[in-house]
């Protein structure tokens, strides 16, 4: 059942099952927290309350905000924890990846761990040499292209490429409803407004981390020429010892859609060791 929460002037939008410690679930732009179907219910059946949310103009929840960086999506993400009686385990995908970090640094009371799912955490350069490898080059003229010009169609291109390989179940339902949500009013406009947010806050936020980090890339993810580079350069920015890097073999940018059993296993392999430790 949805629930709604009034944060900042707009309402989240979120949805709980299960019982047990909280882990809190965000979704990258351009989504909804339906990408985390594949995961919820085995995260349930290990013991964990789940919480996912749709984050500002995503999804359910409202449109119109004043902000679309990766501190204001922390904002809401720590304002959900506080309402639902963390601490949480907070799990973020891309630009929620980032906003994670953030969240992590500055209410560490309220965040016992994070997962990084194929997360925008630093700052990015593109050197000419990228430009080379025809995975990078497709997604980054998508991805760009969908955001310049507000193109559903090209968004759904740019995932055509981010899901490489095999296709999860229910893939036609997935991308109806992506396109149904992005030509609602406004939700066309959140996500153009998350893409021109750089991660630069995220970034700084790094070295302020006091809680294990896994990070999770997929081998395939064209939105970056190295991923395993770009991974391991977040680790490497955490304080030491706090970081893991796990690569999802043959994924793209969604891991967790892909391949939601490998990644459910890595988090809870995670979870009972460097979190159990700390």
């Amino acid at each position: 059942m949805t629930e709604y929460l009034a944060v900042d002037g707009g309402t989240i939008a979120y949805e709980v099952v299960g019982s047990g410690p909280l882990i809190l679930l965000a979704h990258g732009m351009g989504d909804s927290r339906a990408a985390y179907r594949a995961v919820v219910p085995s995260l349930v059946a290990a013991g964990y309350r789940v919480a996912a949310v749709d984050l500002r103009g995503c999804g359910e929840s409202s449109v119109g905000w004043p902000a679309w960086s990766r501190t204001a999506i922390a904002g809401d993400l720590l304002a959900v924890i506080r309402h639902l009686g963390g601490p949480a385990v907070l799990v973020g995908h891309s630009i929620s990846g980032g906003a994670a970090t953030i969240a992590a640094a500055q209410e560490p009371s309220l965040i016992t761990a994070v997962v990084e799912l194929a997360p925008f955490t630093r700052k990015q350069s593109i050197r000419l040499g990228d430009l080379r490898m025809k995975r990078f080059r497709q997604g980054m003229l998508r991805l760009l292209g969908a955001g310049v010009f507000g193109s559903v169609p090209l968004w759904r291109s740019y995932l055509d490429v981010a899901y490489p390989g095999v296709k999860p179940a229910g893939w036609a339902e997935r991308l109806g409803l992506i396109d149904s949500l992005l030509r609602e009013p406004g939700r066309m406009k959140a996500m153009q407004g998350m893409g021109r947010c750089a991660p630069t806050d995220a970034g700084a936020q790094l070295a302020g981390v006091r809680c294990p980090v896994l990070v999770m890339m997929g081998t395939l993810d064209p939105d970056w020429a190295d991923p395993y580079a770009e991974g391991s350069a977040i680790v490497e920015a955490l304080p030491a010892g706090l970081g893991r890097l796990e690569m999802i073999e043959g994924a793209g940018h969604y891991p967790h859609d892909q391949f939601p059993d490998q990644v459910v296993s890595l988090m809870l392999s995670f979870l009972r060791s460097d979190v159990a430790r700390a």
